[in-house]
């Protein structure tokens, strides 16, 4: 299960108290004091685990708490210090501050980030002696660790998501190009949760890219599940646009692509600006090769793209057109990143 989002209370460690102690020993009948400090309590620590890709262990335990620390005790020893507590969590979590909605950190890959500091200990009788306090009996307690309500929001890490309207071949093209293996249907419905899989172009080049739930009109101001589903497509790096040339509901093809790009301008400049690819799909529906080509001509044209606008003519279910596409998904990525393609041989 794909859990994306999660409330949780994390509460940090009590400080120990500081001790008030005297020596007594045999033949010292003027013992000091020898009270200890209280020990440290522990941490609660956020971890970017690659190894987790889900917030599945939020949603149903809703609290985290790191143990006390030990108290001071007599001979000046200091109490024990308690363990931290570590909680694994996928890179891309944001993690929010539920009451004032401040980001506190954007959790990478292999990232410890504290999130609740245990409080200090407290400090015994023997941190007070002096000259003129030679038998102090003061001593301080324990700080307490820090509680914090946070919220979970897992965006996925990809670097390509197909994005399109519900029942375009998003999930088809995600299981030809990859070895994901999501649902897939011939009945008009949509993914309730994103996908992830990794294209191999060749023994040195693969991309991750990501599946995201088909998108419907109204997504932007929260419609159906609109909200979830966009925040996904901000961390990927490359956008295919996935259109189906015959929809089976009847719609009218151009339409269906503006309605996504309104949804997405609606939801950011940012993510409206992303570089993007249009894939027609499911052109094997339109006979030969040159009724395929016919039917992009028609929708670049329809769009005002210019020629070198990427427009692919695909058919994930007939595996026609794919390569191409992953090509210029690749040199895409890589411009993006600014790094120089990995080519083989």
């Amino acid at each position: 299960m794909f859990i994306d989002h999660a409330i949780i209370t994390v509460k940090a460690g009590d400080g120990g108290n500081g001790r008030c102690s005297f020596r007594r020993e045999k033949y010292i009948p003027k013992g000091g004091p020898d009270g200890g400090n209280g020990g440290k309590g522990g941490d609660v620590v956020l971890m970017g685990d690659p190894n987790v890709n889900t917030l599945l262990d939020f949603r149903h335990r809703h609290e985290w708490k790191a143990k006390n620390a030990e108290g001071g005790t007599g001979k000046n020893c200091t109490g024990a210090d308690s363990e931290d507590v570590v909680l694994s969590m996928p890179p891309g979590t944001l993690v929010i501050d539920d009451e004032t909605g401040d980001l506190i950190v954007d959790l990478a890959l292999h990232q410890r980030f504290v999130v609740a500091r245990g409080g200090r200990g407290g400090l015994g009788n023997d941190a007070f002696k002096g000259p003129t306090n030679q038998t102090p009996y003061e001593t301080t307690p324990g700080e307490p660790g820090e509680l914090k309500r946070i919220r979970l929001e897992l965006k996925l890490i990809a670097d390509v998501g197909l994005v399109g309207k519900p029942n375009a071949g998003k999930s088809t093209l995600l299981s030809v190009l990859t070895r994901a293996t999501p649902k897939i249907a011939d009945y008009p419905f949509t993914t309730l949760e994103p996908q992830l899989g990794i294209a191999e172009l060749d023994a040195e080049r693969r991309l991750v890219i990501a599946d995201i739930p088909g998108l419907i009109e109204g997504a932007s101001q929260g419609v159906g599940l609109g909200h979830d589903f966009l925040r996904h497509i901000e961390r990927t790096r490359v956008i295919v646009h996935v259109v189906e040339i015959e929809p089976a509901d009847g719609s009218d093809p151009i339409e269906n692509y503006h309605v996504i790009r309104r949804e997405l301008a609606g939801y950011s400049a940012e993510l409206a600006e992303k570089p993007e690819i249009i894939a027609v799909n499911k052109v094997d529906l339109l006979g030969d090769d040159n009724d395929a080509k016919v039917g992009v001509d028609i929708f670049r044209k329809s769009l005002k793209l210019g020629r070198k606008d990427p427009i692919f003519a695909v058919s994930g279910a007939a595996r026609t057109g794919l390569k191409p596409m992953l090509e210029a998904c690749f040199d895409a990525v890589a411009e993006k990143t600014g790094a120089k393609p990995a080519r083989a041989g």
